[in-house]
């Protein structure tokens, strides 16, 4: 299993999907997003905000630039704010010693006081010492309820990126992707299926493929739709 490169010693509880990488990454209609991602990896931006609905790829792409950046053991932090709101914004201090911070979950913090604050003068930290900023949220800044509005004007000084969610058919190339990577043959007509008969978000399909992927290995047998029937209880 590939291990999420070096972090910051921060007191966060973090979900980390081993999944997330540029490669796994479909971009669809998302490719300027992830040539901004890239672009700030090699410095030639220095704060890069993603906001799209849930589900788009936000944090795939923070934990994928994550990863990248310290796989040569560069000091980065990937900081999901919304599973950490029960911490002290003392947390978010020396992050500006880091060469790549990733906050993702930016909304999280509106309409807390001592978080909006703490995260204005962390992001005005990093700015005054180069660190390269990636940030997440499901809106621009002004659209997400912040109360503090040095923090918006702050958090407007990036490039912004908008993150669309993909229609079916980007879905079905993002899932048969996803199976490649896995060394799986998905052929059209079961990703079809899968698309009918499941949620149709991409966070459940790439879980469902996963499900797939073990008992198409304990068996030995290949994705078709007899096989997905009987596996998901379809009768």
């Amino acid at each position: 299993m590939e291990h999420p490169p070096p972090t910051v010693q921060l007191p966060l509880a973090i979900r980390w999907n081993d999944a997330a990488s540029f490669d796994s990454f479909h971009a669809a209609g998302n490719r300027q997003a992830l040539a901004a991602v890239e672009r700030l990896l090699t410095g030639s931006e220095g704060c890069v905000y993603l906001h799209g609905a849930s589900g788009t790829g936000k944090s795939h792409l923070l934990q994928a630039a994550s990863r990248c950046f310290g796989a040569d053991g560069a000091p980065v932090a990937y900081v999901p704010l919304g599973q950490n709101l029960c911490l002290s914004p003392e947390v978010l201090h020396g992050l500006e010693t880091l060469q790549l911070v990733a906050l993702d979950d930016l909304g999280a913090v509106a309409g807390k006081p001592a978080w909006e604050e703490g995260v204005f003068h962390a992001f005005n930290r990093m700015r005054d010492t180069g660190t390269r900023v990636l940030l997440s949220a499901s809106a621009r800044p002004e659209a997400i309820g912040f109360q503090l509005p040095d923090l918006v004007s702050r958090l407007q000084w990036g490039l912004m990126e908008r993150l669309s969610p993909m229609d079916d058919e980007q879905k079905l190339g993002a899932l048969r992707h996803r199976a490649r990577l896995r060394g799986l043959d998905l052929p059209l007509d079961v990703g079809r299926y899968l698309l009918r008969r499941q949620p149709r978000d991409t966070t459940s399909l790439f879980r469902l493929l996963e499900v797939l992927d073990r008992a198409a290995l304990a068996e030995q047998r290949r994705l078709t739709i007899p096989f997905l029937r009987r596996v998901l209880g379809h009768g």
